[in-house]
């Protein structure tokens, strides 16, 4: 065996380890990456008398959280109405906006609420001036933090 053959051996082996460090660190990065998400889907929220449904998503948008969502309504008569309330970052106050479909099938609807600590929504129905009755109880979709 040639005299500089464990320096070659050496050299292998520090090659190896550095590509083995490589790999760990990309797939590292990788997880890392799949477990920041950018949005939040949340599941179907019912009416308590089962006529209206709201469905959707909160991604994060340029000017902070936006909320996106489907508005069935069953049964044509009336409308549906999806609340969302929204608790400001900056000042801690809470806000209400009403989204509503008085036609029967699926709307969708979005509405920016910038930088929020929690966004919980509600369904209901009502007329197509406000929501007045059969809604369900506040659903939280979004926590900061959590």
């Amino acid at each position: 065996m040639p005299a500089h053959a464990p320096a070659r051996t050496r050299v292998l082996t520090v090659l190896a380890s550095a590509a083995l460090a490589l790999t760990a660190a990309t797939t590292a990065t990788a997880s890392a990456t799949a477990a920041d998400p950018t949005s939040w889907r949340w599941g179907a929220i019912h009416s308590t008398d089962g006529m209206a449904t709201a469905w959707g998503k909160v991604a994060v948008g340029q000017s902070g959280l936006v909320v996106y969502g489907n508005l069935d309504d069953t049964y044509g008569k009336r409308c549906s109405w999806a609340l969302i309330r929204y608790q400001s970052a900056t000042n801690g106050r809470w806000r209400t906006h009403g989204i509503y479909n008085c036609q029967a099938g699926t709307g969708t609807f979005r509405k920016g609420v910038g930088a929020a600590m929690q966004i919980k929504i509600q369904v209901c129905r009502g007329t197509a001036t406000r929501p007045i009755n059969k809604c369900s109880r506040w659903k939280t979709v979004y926590t900061q933090g959590g």
